[in-house]
């Protein structure tokens, strides 16, 4: 596997750190990537996103979704069940876990539920008004290269 250094990155731009991060984490060949508890991540609508978790066995008392730097975190930790069951067969896994769903500028956290052993998330891209693309009306100017409604300003000096 090839690896990257993408320290003359840092060196030459400003601002851009959170690329090259992102570009360390896809691109981070470490095989311990946690594959429980399995999830789902849909598409809703335009700016709407849906993270499903499979969370058999855990109440929503068990269950905690922050969002903290950026990052959306879904944890549980099962409360200690009584010593008195003797499984033969233990297939359903309620061991406590952490997840971590890095989140882009602007998506936020609008709710969270829990049904039938899945966990859903909902989250929305919220994109502000500055950064929103928008039409500059353009006027048609007189004879004198200067628009009808615009007033010349006289110097006061």
């Amino acid at each position: 596997m090839r690896s990257f250094d993408f320290a003359p990155l840092y060196r030459a731009t400003v601002g851009f750190d959170q690329i090259a991060d992102m570009m360390d984490r896809v691109l981070a060949s470490d095989v311990s990537q946690p594959t429980y508890p399995p999830y789902n991540i849909e598409k809703t609508a335009d700016d709407a996103y849906r993270i499903s978790i499979a969370v058999a066995g855990f109440s929503e008392s068990d269950l905690s979704v922050e969002v903290k730097d950026h990052a959306l975190v879904v944890s549980a930790q099962k409360a200690e069940e009584d010593g008195d069951r003797r499984y033969l067969h233990r297939g359903i896994a309620t061991r406590a876990f952490e997840r971590r769903f890095h989140l882009a500028d602007h998506v936020r956290v609008v709710g969270a539920s829990h049904a039938d052993g899945m966990l859903h998330i909902d989250l929305v891209r919220e994109i502000p008004e500055a950064l929103k693309p928008r039409r500059i009306a353009i006027e048609k100017a007189d004879g004198n290269g200067t628009a009808k409604d615009v007033v010349d300003a006289k110097s006061v000096n």
